[in-house]
């Protein structure tokens, strides 16, 4: 679905270094991810930051809408999350899943503008993957590992500056921008290396008491 750079490290020296590999690989095929993760000796931390925005209502979400949605949200997490584990269950290790806010943590209906924002199939994909991480941290606690899922609000990313629904309702990508500012009771948008530095915490040694938890990350939109 995307490229992914990950990092295999070479113990040819006491001070570990880092080989960077390019693997592009479609997460809905379990095959495929399953020879992916066959060439790692070891498995420390995943994070899975796979997802496929259909816009619109239930009504609006037609069989095709929903299966796509399915295969690429829920299914991929599902795939990429399996594979790991038994990898990870001598030494232990992170897992963690990104999810959104929006509709599985919070529906926005506070103005007709957002009437464009609809993503039911989304929100409802999204909990699933909640669903999926508080499963895999409840059952495999015992090995070391835990899971947590990442909640993000808006976050000015490459998706939402390219974003056309918001800038026709409202005429102008600049009316767009100043609608979701003027929504975030911190009045700016969250950074992607805001994003980046919760997923190295709970990667990290210092984050391994963290389990089974949806974090939220932005902004106080969901107060």
């Amino acid at each position: 679905l995307s490229d992914l750079t990950v990092e295999v490290p070479c113990h040819e020296s006491l001070t570990r270094q880092f080989h960077t590999v390019d693997i592009c690989l479609d997460a809905t095929d379990h095959s495929v991810v399953e020879a992916c993760f066959g060439d790692f000796e070891r498995s420390d931390v995943l994070v899975h930051a796979v997802g496929y925005v259909h816009h619109g209502s239930i009504e609006e979400c037609t069989p095709a809408d929903w299966q796509r949605s399915l295969a690429i949200t829920l299914t991929s997490a599902n795939n990429v999350l399996s594979r790991p584990i038994p990898k990870m269950k001598d030494l232990g290790g992170s897992i963690i899943t990104i999810g959104s806010v929006a509709s599985s943590i919070k529906c926005f209906l506070r103005c007709a503008a957002l009437r464009a924002l609809r993503c039911a199939a989304y929100g409802a994909t999204k909990g699933g993957v909640l669903g999926l991480t508080k499963s895999a941290a409840a059952d495999y606690i015992k090995e070391g590992i835990h899971a947590n899922a990442i909640y993000p609000g808006t976050i000015q990313s490459p998706s939402l500056m390219t974003d056309r629904r918001l800038t026709e309702t409202l005429g102008s990508a600049e009316a767009a921008r100043k609608f979701l500012i003027d929504r975030q009771p911190s009045g700016r948008f969250g950074a992607v290396d805001e994003v980046a530095a919760l997923c190295a915490l709970l990667a990290s040694d210092e984050g391994a008491f963290i389990n089974g938890q949806p974090i939220n990350i932005d902004g106080g939109i969901t107060i």
